[in-house]
């Protein structure tokens, strides 16, 4: 009782404040009240989420060793990164392009999207080269690809993009599987390991599903070498997604000089794929962690060349975009994350309310005055051709002047006018009376 009270209270309250009716003003609580709530739902959905998941690639693979940078970088903002395992790129994918799967980033290297819909993936650009290394054993030294043909080639596991793009190589120097060539599905610590023991002729290894380890070891195993692309140039130009790599003299060993000399490889870009519902913070956190991690200058790549937003396969999202553009927005600068995100948020969501309802509500007494007034206008209306009327009129027309003039004080009496137009109200019912007695007179003055 005493909350319907209170209640009543301040809809009086409100009404005589702003001029309206209780009706009126019933009305305009309501709706700022939905507006409000709305803003409130809005804000709380619209905080990033506290936790992220990211597909990379076997363990040791530099697909995972990077995923695993990346999360102990997004901790310091307080996100939780969970890291999956997998077979590769097209494992990586397919677990990203699943509706269900939960996973919201993921490495995917280039070439790799033939028969995917790409329609909810978007990419925050790429983060490195992903060379291409073929190691191989013999006494002869191979300088193409086709030179490999009747050997035994172990091209990668299942779901790895190393075996994809093996493949696809392969297939443009005529050779494929069930021909004189046994092409071998290994994962890359067990691919490696036959080659050594001299089970298979060669291995294709790359980032995504072998470790820097796996490769450091066959650089320096006796009679297995690695193959320098001399027809790299051409591999780019007839593959848009590769890039030719350059391995300089003694780059891996000075002391033993490894390569002995300049090796040419090919090789795809990685891109950091995601979702294209990744929330715009957490995409801003992914790429200020892609340039800590993978900024710096190494062997295939200059100072500040990665990450950078290279359009391939995917397209570039508009929040990576914005963010090779001009960086992070100024609050995400100078504020801890969870406190720029608040304000962010506020900024979104309440100012543009307040815009909204302050106007509102300033519109709304006007226009309600404004109803208002046609009202009491209409009747005084009437009532001033009633009155013109009395000068010549018969009895039988007095009659029927106070039939209307009747009817006028009724349909007065039922309107209903907020305090703020009293005087009006009164005035009206005054003048109404003022006829009347006209009437009476005879229409006199």
């Amino acid at each position: 009782m005493s909350r319907k009270i209170n209640f009543t209270l301040f809809l009086t309250s409100f009404s005589e404040t702003f001029g309206l009716g209780r009706k009126v003003a019933l009305g305009a609580v309501i709706v700022v009240s939905f507006l409000i709530l709305t803003a409130v739902v809005a804000f709380v959905e619209s905080a990033p989420p506290s936790t992220l998941t990211i597909i990379s690639g076997p363990v040791g693979s530099s697909y995972h060793t990077n995923a695993e940078k990346y999360r102990l970088i997004l901790a310091r903002n307080h996100v939780k990164v969970k890291v999956l395992t997998s077979r590769g790129s097209i494992e990586n994918l397919q677990t990203l392009n699943a509706r269900s799967s939960g996973v919201q980033v993921g490495f995917v290297q280039g070439g790799m999207t033939n028969g995917i819909d790409l329609d909810r993936l978007v990419s925050l650009g790429s983060i490195s080269y992903q060379p291409l290394m073929i190691f191989y054993r013999g006494t002869t030294t191979v300088e193409v690809l086709s030179g490999l043909a009747g050997r035994r080639l172990a091209i990668g596991a299942e779901g790895s993009g190393t075996r994809v793009l093996a493949l696809t190589l392969l297939a443009t120097n005529g050779i494929t599987a069930g021909g004189p060539t046994t092409l071998v599905d290994l994962e890359a610590e067990e691919a490696a390991q036959a080659l050594i023991e001299g089970r298979v002729d060669a291995v294709f290894l790359m980032g995504d599903s072998a470790s820097s380890r796996i490769m450091r070891k066959l650089l320096h195993a006796p009679e297995v070498h690695l193959l320098s692309f001399s027809q790299a140039n051409a591999y780019t130009r007839r593959f848009r997604f590769l890039n030719k790599l350059e391995l300089p003299k003694g780059s891996i060993d000075f002391g033993r000089n490894l390569p002995t000399q300049d090796v040419y490889l090919i090789g795809p870009t990685v891109e950091l794929v995601a979702r294209a519902d990744l929330h715009p913070a957490l995409s801003d956190l992914l790429l200020e962690a892609a340039r800590e991690i993978h900024g710096n200058a190494s062997l295939l790549q200059n100072r500040g060349e990665f990450p950078a937003p290279l359009e391939h396969d995917f397209r570039i999202s508009d929040d990576a975009a914005r963010f090779y553009k001009s960086g992070k927005s100024f609050f995400y600068r100078h504020l801890p994350f969870w406190l720029a995100s608040m304000v962010n948020r506020i900024l979104l969501v309440f100012v543009p309310m307040v815009l909204v309802i302050i106007p509102g509500l300033r519109a709304l007494p006007a226009m309600y005055r404004w109803r208002i007034k046609l009202q009491i206008y209409r009747w005084y209306r009437a009532l001033l051709r009633l009155e013109r009327e009395l000068a010549d009129s018969s009895p039988e027309a007095r009659r029927e002047q106070l039939r209307r003039l009747d009817h006028i004080e009724e349909a007065v009496h039922k309107l209903k006018v907020p305090a703020s137009f009293a005087d009006q109200f009164y005035g009206l019912r005054g003048h109404i009376d003022y006829v009347r007695s006209r009437l009476g007179n005879g229409g006199a003055k």
